[in-house]
């Protein structure tokens, strides 16, 4: 499924595990109670696998636009990186989430979506490894690799839900009862456990595209263990993925955004989207991030959802040497066509008199109501009009395309690099890592309309931008210098991705910047005047209420809310 080869009969079997799935996980039966004489087979245990996959996008039989991994809403629009977007009233929960107004029946039920899915996708993986166990004639080296896979798969899906709720349960496929207690679950270290056990089991390269490999496996575990704060540790994996695996930064920055690039160089994990292969509405496209493009006005007629914030834009100013404010004078006026700009700006941001890749110059009719969330749309999930990519069916076509969504590219993995060596001293290994990211984002900047749509940044065509890039000097490359410049060269490299709440979150910034963000940005947006003020209790989102309902054994409530909630 979605680009994966898969051999014949899988996708029967898949579609019958979907629809046999009942509303909620906790509700059904463990996922490897299935039919003997259908799936007692490779056939059927590749099935539940490519079933496991499905959930990378987070959609599924219980998912939705909350649930999806790329975290829009979850980790974008909860930051000071954008709003939810569209108009008032159009999908309230996301409203509610980006105002910290987390006790909304809204969110309950947005947090149950993101809940039910991840936990779907684990109860998959774990079908796959129950029945592995339980079929012969399978290749010693094919049980490896589902195994692996398997053990990635369910690592990855227990850190989404850790990410955001942090106090989970964790369930492997020795589970027979849905019902663990959340208090004292351990389950980071779990799932560093099923990661270390992947890498062993992976091999270094996959025939199929889009699955796990070894140095997926370790990308994914290095990335967890920076936000363990395990640095020794990170600083081992992730040198090791750096120095000796296949990955490397693409020769573009719009490239890694580029819907004809698909799986290319820096890709280290992404779900693999694809549109008129036979699904009636497009399903398997890039569904949920479907409503995040320019509205009516716009070639793609809907829905303008993830709008940027003036914060992000304003937070790409830089300064004489091309570098970014570090001091947050960034942020003391709007920018303007006299100021000199970072150009991932225009890679990220859909800005006025703009050209919007090939599609034509971004617009005011473009923005689907500009006195609530602004001016600016998202870019980054839109692919290029001459790619040719769209849906031809389902409601709002254009939305739905086959461009994939990375979940941890490298340049990801390199700014983690980045940090774990300025915790370990190395701050001239930073230094080069972080200039190197930035000596990539300096090739080209957005082209004219008609024109080429990629330019050098001091093309003559440009008139709607000056852009400028530097690379940090060692001289005042202190350890505090460095680790501000390593913030904020994730925000700008990684912006609108789905990464900054957690971000903040783990550097123990949250409550200090967004509080600020409200502040400054609701003289500009008046409706974040009823925004709640980020507390601590907003440092994990809270768990869905029909979730501990269900939980009750004995009279005893297995799962705990989170503090505050």
């Amino acid at each position: 499924m979605k680009k994966i080869n898969i051999i014949p009969g899988i996708v029967a079997i898949f579609l019958l595990m979907l629809f046999a799935c009942s509303e909620d996980f906790l509700n059904r039966p463990a996922q490897g109670n299935l039919d003997a004489t259908t799936l007692a087979n490779q056939s059927g245990v590749e099935g539940n696998l490519i079933a496991a996959y499905s959930y990378l996008d987070g959609q599924g039989s219980t998912g939705g636009m909350t649930s999806a991994t790329s975290n829009w809403a979850m980790g974008s629009a909860a930051s000071d990186d954008a709003f939810k977007g569209s108009e008032p009233g159009d999908g309230q929960q996301w409203t509610d989430i980006e105002m910290y107004q987390w006790s909304t029946g809204s969110v309950d039920g947005a947090m149950n979506e993101k809940w039910s899915a991840m936990y779907d996708a684990v109860s998959r993986a774990n079908a796959a490894l129950t029945l592995l166990g339980e079929v012969e004639g399978i290749s010693a080296d094919d049980v490896m690799r589902i195994q692996g896979e398997a053990l990635f798969l369910r690592a990855f899906y227990h850190f989404e839900l850790w990410k955001i709720f942090g106090n989970i349960p964790y369930y492997t496929e020795e589970d027979t009862d849905f019902r663990k207690p959340n208090v004292g679950s351990n389950a980071i270290s779990k799932i560093v456990e099923d990661l270390l056990n992947a890498i062993t089991l992976l091999p270094e390269e996959q025939a199929a595209v889009g699955r796990a490999t070894r140095w997926t496996a370790k990308a994914l575990l290095g990335k967890v263990q920076v936000f363990q704060e395990d640095w020794g540790a990170a600083l081992i994996t992730l040198s090791d993925v750096y120095d000796n695996g296949p990955f490397a930064l693409e020769d573009n920055y719009h490239y890694v955004f580029d819907a004809l690039r698909n799986n290319g160089p820096e890709t280290v994990l992404a779900y693999q989207a694809s549109v008129n292969d036979g699904s009636g509405g497009g399903e398997n496209g890039n569904h949920p991030d479907r409503l995040n493009f320019p509205h009516g006005g716009s070639p793609f007629g809907c829905c303008g959802f993830h709008q940027a914030s003036q914060n992000l834009v304003n937070a790409h100013k830089v300064d004489a040497n091309g570098l970014p404010f570090l001091d947050d004078t960034w942020n003391d006026a709007d920018v303007t066509l006299s100021d000199a700009v970072d150009p991932r700006l225009d890679w990220t941001v859909g800005r006025d008199d703009v050209p919007f890749m090939d599609w034509g110059l971004h617009a005011p009719g473009w923005i689907r109501d500009r006195a609530w969330a602004g001016p600016y749309s998202v870019k980054k999930t839109v692919y290029e009009q001459g790619a040719g990519v769209a849906s031809a069916v389902g409601w709002a076509p254009y939305q739905m395309h086959s461009m994939n969504r990375h979940l941890l590219r490298f340049a990801d993995v390199m700014l983690l690099l980045a940090e774990a060596e300025i915790h370990a001293g190395s701050l001239e290994n930073a230094r080069t890592l972080i200039n190197d990211i930035r000596t990539r984002a300096a090739v080209g900047a957005q082209g004219p309309v008609g024109g080429a749509m990629v330019v050098p940044i001091d093309d003559p065509t440009i008139t709607w931008a000056t852009y400028d890039i530097g690379t940090y000097p060692a001289a005042g490359w202190d350890a505090a210098y460095a680790m501000l410049g390593l913030k904020m060269e994730r925000r700008i490299e990684l912006g609108m991705e789905g990464h900054r709440l957690f971000d903040l979150r783990r550097w123990g910034d949250a409550k200090q910047v967004l509080n600020d963000f409200i502040a400054v940005e609701s003289t500009k947006r008046a409706y974040l005047l009823a925004a709640f003020p980020y507390e601590d209790r907003h440092d994990l989102y809270p768990l869905p209420t029909i979730q501990i309902d269900l939980s009750v054994v004995d009279g005893e409530q297995m799962l705990v809310q989170n503090p505050g909630w």
